[in-house]
């Protein structure tokens, strides 16, 4: 009889949603608004860190918005974000401790109806995977280095996702 080993079990840390609105202030606010409909939390929103002429963006800007769910209300947000793609997803979404998707329009959320208000936008969703023992890189005292055996690759990612909410590998256009 073969036992699991319990390191070695993969876990979600986080689930991050982001909407890119641009320099629009208003779009700003209906992406903050949009985020904490989805998540329940409080959005927060995202600043420019260059200068880029060329599309009018400065330091100090807001240009986005963000909001982070971690723990059981993650895996229950991560699956009616599946839902909104089918439970497809491309193995290249998927790389090494990570693996991200974008929503076309938030809609296709079940359970989510449209907002006149918020009008229609779309966002991405980057879920953050670990396993126990990853806390000794962010750790106060005694940081150490996570061994590449440790890692998730993008091949263990894809078949936990497989195994936990039955992703199917979608086919590239």
């Amino acid at each position: 009889m073969k036992t699991e080993n319990l390191m070695r079990k993969i876990k979600i840390e986080s689930v991050t949603l982001n909407i890119g609105a641009g320099i629009e202030i208003e779009n700003v606010e209906r992406a903050v608004a949009l985020l904490e409909k989805i998540s329940g939390r409080k959005a927060v929103k995202t600043f420019a860190k260059a200068r880029i002429p060329t599309w009018k963006i400065r330091p100090g800007l807001p240009i986005g918005a963000r909001v982070t769910v971690r723990g059981k209300e993650a895996y229950e947000l991560l699956k009616k974000l599946l839902a909104a793609v089918d439970f497809k997803l491309s193995p290249k979404s998927f790389v090494s401790n990570t693996f991200s998707f974008g929503i076309k329009e938030y809609v296709d959320i079940p359970g989510m109806k449209y907002d006149s208000k918020i009008g229609m936008m779309g966002l991405d969703v980057c879920v953050a995977l670990k396993r126990p023992g990853f806390r000794i890189a962010k750790r106060k005292i005694k940081k150490a280095k996570i061994g590449n055996q440790h890692k998730i690759n993008a091949n263990e990612a894809f078949a936990w996702a497989q195994a936990e909410f039955g992703i199917k590998p979608r086919e590239e256009e």
